[in-house]
């Protein structure tokens, strides 16, 4: 189904299922234990060996020599593989590093062995007596050192390194008030729940995998490249994902060394990362420095916009891409927005939750409160004032939806913000400082191809099959809400299997592109079912109406289940786009505001109450959306007051890269959440109406933090994250 033209009404319209509150459909296998992880498969095959892997312990160099001889001799190893042994491998396209090294070691924690052997405990103790000597290499680890070395960054299919319009610097240098300051966040992890998890077996030539992956089709093509094989000789299963916030995304060196290690052992081997391997290994989110410039009238109108990033990656990565959101936020003629891109050795970074604009808001969003107060206007009024309904860099493309004013106003109401201390540390409760702020946000909606089989059977049940992954997100029930929807079933008649590369290939679930996607492929896909429905009953398929499990044209009727009594019906097709994202520009919108309270003598702060209000197309299920913006909100209070990654500019690589050193939100730190969904609907961007909310939840979530904990002490921290040390020695005096 091509979709070229804004959706009209549909089935989907009727609301029945979807939009509905409703529960996951697989939480009863979660909370049971039932759900299968990537480790957990068990009974699909006999006597499985266990992989230890081995990391680098250097961050650049090469490895000189590598004994393995006291490890064979271990009771129970099986094999050994390093890159010597291994045979010929390539690099995926998604893959910035090779995934196993040597000699050249390329970062921290590079994976350069994997040790098979019969449980877990022996390729452990094994792998302790691998003796490995390095020859060290200089790196560069430092992205402040690196400031002056960095290039502009490489242009890629979605995202350009610079953009311009206007004479920012002239309008700029004219404006009478003005802002010019810079801004950094850290490095930070995913820190999922679950490890990266492989279990590998070979039969023959084909290779089945099961892992934890967010992206089936991407990884089953870059694993087939990586082993020099067919693609068609991998079959790749992720049902279950616990937890992946993009660190996931991509093919990593478990499945890798999982493939390997069974090859090498003629058994099924199952490896998992150890956690701080997860931390150097894998990917995280760059580290950015942000110079924003803002210039406005008296009146509080933009005039000059100016946002530059600096971000590090390894050769062939790719920058944090910090600016984008600057590109299409706020109003103003004159703009400059640029990316440059650092060469640094440290470990791979790449996509997380909301990349780009969740760092690019943690400073955009503080330089908006900062304008504001130069200009002596209230923080909210000065981005209604510069609200935009068209593209800014070409105002002849309008936003197919933009209540951005209208998040923050509903906002403002809700969250009582006019009753706000308008002087910093003007409000206390007892020995606290109590401040309050806000922060817009902003998300893209970006559409990718994605494709479902669904199939009626003789009692009326409806399966769907796609590749589409759940990473706790409700995948499973969103796709059979949709189903449920269209063929006029109640939910427990519909069956959904997810995350097996045999099936169609959909968008995968990452970006807040998944439940947009995966549902139109849906959608497409029970267009054709009803349309075959519709034939075989020989009822005219524009007029036919699917409710209560039957199918009506006029005055005549069948049961559903009927209808395949002699045999299933399966149809399949995928959703694909035309021009309207091109004419249009598609985006999510929302508003966070958030209540703080400070200790006048020790500057802790404690988060005491959040707001999140979202506009982003239909809601399919509010129950799992506010989950979705729950649990992102969660993220950005980490990223704003303890998420950082230190890094050892020595050696180069992560110190804190376990969940004891590296901090992240617990129960004690969270507040009542609030979520308020718009009722919109955005034909532009999908049958389905919607666009999707997973990342917008985080996007200016820490800035909203920080400019509350402003509010409170009146001191301004511009260095991420917000910690106590920061502003002890800045605190008002307690008197």
């Amino acid at each position: 189904m091509k979709f070229d033209t804004p959706a009209t009404v549909n089935p989907i319209d009727n609301l029945r299922v979807i939009g509905q509150a409703t529960s996951r459909i697989d939480g009863s296998l979660k909370t049971t234990g039932k759900a299968t992880y990537g480790y957990e498969w068990h009974g699909v095959f006999s006597a499985p060996a266990y992989g230890w892997v081995i990391g680098a312990a250097i961050a650049k160099g090469r490895i000189a020599s590598m004994d393995l001889s006291r490890a064979h001799a271990v009771s129970g190893v099986i094999a050994i593989v390093t890159a010597e042994n291994a045979g010929a491998l390539d690099k995926g396209k998604y893959n910035t590093a090779k995934l196993l090294g040597g000699p050249q070691i390329d970062h921290y924690h590079q994976a350069v062995a994997v040790v098979v052997a019969e449980t877990f405990e022996q390729a452990r103790s094994a792998a302790e007596l691998v003796r490995i000597d390095y020859e060290e290499g200089a790196g560069a680890f430092d992205l402040a050192a690196s400031w002056d070395d960095a290039k502009l960054a490489p242009k890629s299919e979605d995202s350009k390194p610079d953009s311009a319009a206007g004479d920012f610097a002239g309008a700029f240098a004219a404006a009478p008030v003005q802002l010019d300051a810079t801004y950094t966040t850290p490095d930070q992890a995913h820190a999922m729940m679950e490890p990266h998890a492989s279990i590998a077996a070979w039969e023959g030539d084909k290779l089945t995998l099961w892992t934890s992956n967010q992206m089936v089709a991407w990884t089953t093509a870059d694993l087939a490249k990586t082993l020099g094989i067919s693609k068609e000789n991998v079959h790749l299963l992720s049902p279950y994902i616990g937890g992946g916030f993009g660190g996931k995304l991509f093919l990593r060196a478990d499945a890798v060394l999982a493939a390997l290690g069974s090859r090498a052992s003629g058994r099924p081997v199952k490896v998992a990362l150890q956690r701080p391997l997860m931390f150097n290994n894998t990917t995280h989110r760059p580290a950015t420095i942000q110079r924003i410039r803002i210039g406005a009238d008296s009146d509080g109108k933009i005039s000059a916009i100016g946002h530059e990033s600096w971000s590090g990656n390894l050769p062939e990565g790719r920058p944090e891409t910090a600016v984008q959101q600057t590109r299409l936020l706020y109003a103003g003629v004159n703009r400059m927005t640029t990316m440059r891109l650092a060469m640094l050795d440290l470990p791979e970074g790449n996509a997380m939750r909301a990349p780009g604009e969740a760092p690019g808001m943690m400073a955009l969003e503080i330089a908006m409160d900062e304008m504001a107060e130069r200009l002596k206007m209230d923080p909210v009024e000065f981005r209604i004032r510069n609200d935009t309904q068209v593209d800014p860099e070409n105002p002849k493309r309008p936003f197919s939806q933009r209540q951005l004013v209208e998040c923050m106003r509903i906002g403002r109401e809700r969250f009582g913000w006019d009753t706000r201390g308008t002087r910093p540390g003007e409000k206390r409760d007892g020995r606290w400082l109590v401040g309050v702020g806000m922060a817009a946000a902003f998300r893209n909606n970006l559409l990718m191809k994605s494709a479902a089989r669904v199939r009626l059977d003789s009692r009326g049940i409806v399966t769907v099959e796609t590749d589409m992954t759940d990473i706790g997100t409700g995948s499973y029930t969103i796709i059979a809400q949709t189903a449920a929807e269209m063929m006029g079933v109640p939910l427990d008649k519909v069956v959904v299997r997810l995350g097996d590369s045999a099936y169609p290939v959909s968008s995968g679930s990452g970006g807040q592109f998944g439940a947009n996607n995966s549902t139109s492929g849906v959608y497409a896909a029970c267009v054709k079912l009803r349309d075959a429905v519709a034939q075989k009953l020989g009822f005219n398929s524009a007029e036919v109406q699917f409710a209560d499990e039957r199918v009506v044209s006029g005055n005549r009727a069948a049961p559903l289940a009927h209808v395949a009594s002699n045999g299933d019906i399966t149809a399949e097709d995928f959703i694909e786009y035309g021009d309207l994202s091109k004419t249009h520009q598609q985006s999510t919108f929302g508003a966070h505001f958030v209540e703080v309270a400070v200790d006048a003598a020790t500057a802790e702060i404690r988060v005491r109450r959040m707001l999140a209000v979202c506009a982003a197309g239909r809601i399919l299920n509010p129950k799992t959306a506010r989950s979705q913006v729950i649990g992102a909100m969660t993220m950005g209070v980490g990223a704003a007051l303890m998420e950082e990654l230190a890094v050892d500019k020595r050696k180069g690589f992560f110190v804190n890269h376990d969940l004891a050193g590296y901090e992240v939100p617990v129960h004690a730190d969270i507040p009542h959440q609030d979520v308020i969904f718009l009722d919109e609907a955005d034909p532009m961007s999908s049958p389905m109406k919607a666009k999707g909310v997973g990342e917008l939840g985080i996007c200016g979530v820490a800035a909203a933090v920080a400019n509350a904990a402003y509010n409170a002490t009146g001191v301004r921290v511009r260095d991420y994250p917000v910690t106590l040390d920061k502003l002890l020695d800045r605190m008002p005096k307690i008197g």
